[in-house]
């Protein structure tokens, strides 16, 4: 990883991508969408603080959680622009994701622990399916899969229509 100078202060796009491990197509993308930003030089050259490394690192870290992109924009809102966020300001932000973070890990744990029964059964209508019906919630109403296509007779001609079984 190429080390750039102390007594640097900006960095050009190839630099923060060298130093961060991201695309200059993704640094592009994050300016666009607010996440990071530059500065232009009189020759129309983005320039980045050195802070934006830190602030590259915490949305690729983010996003490899699938925090989206809103969410994370609202979260680097909050961090101050005249300054490096400190470890404090990062321990705050990461203890907002804290619950959103601990039900993920619990999906992830569902889906681990059933995924050999679903696959099993082909069309994830158990009775009880805790990947596509947590908590059996659609099963209060109706049985089975109500992703799956219902025929329904058709007025008249006596053929059949189809009509989806889920609500939408």
């Amino acid at each position: 990883m190429p080390q750039i100078p102390e007594k640097i202060h900006e960095l050009t796009v190839g630099q923060l991508s060298a130093r961060s491990g991201a695309a200059v197509s993704a640094l592009h993308f994050y300016e666009a969408k607010g996440l990071i930003t530059s500065r232009r030089t009189s020759g129309n050259q983005r320039r980045y603080s050195r802070d934006a490394l830190r602030r590259v690192a915490f949305v690729r870290a983010a996003q490899r959680v699938g925090i989206p992109l809103a969410t994370i924009r609202q979260a680097l809102a909050e961090l101050p622009e005249e300054r490096t966020p400190t470890r404090e300001d990062w321990a705050r932000l990461s203890r907002t994701w804290q619950a959103e973070l601990d039900a993920r890990i619990q999906q992830l744990a569902r889906l681990r622990d059933h995924l050999t029964d679903c696959i099993g059964c082909g069309c994830l209508s158990l009775k009880t399916c805790v990947l596509s019906n947590p908590d059996d919630v659609l099963g209060e109403r109706l049985s089975g899969s109500r992703l799956l296509p219902v025929r329904l007779p058709q007025d008249g001609d006596g053929g059949a229509r189809e009509e989806r079984g889920d609500e939408a």
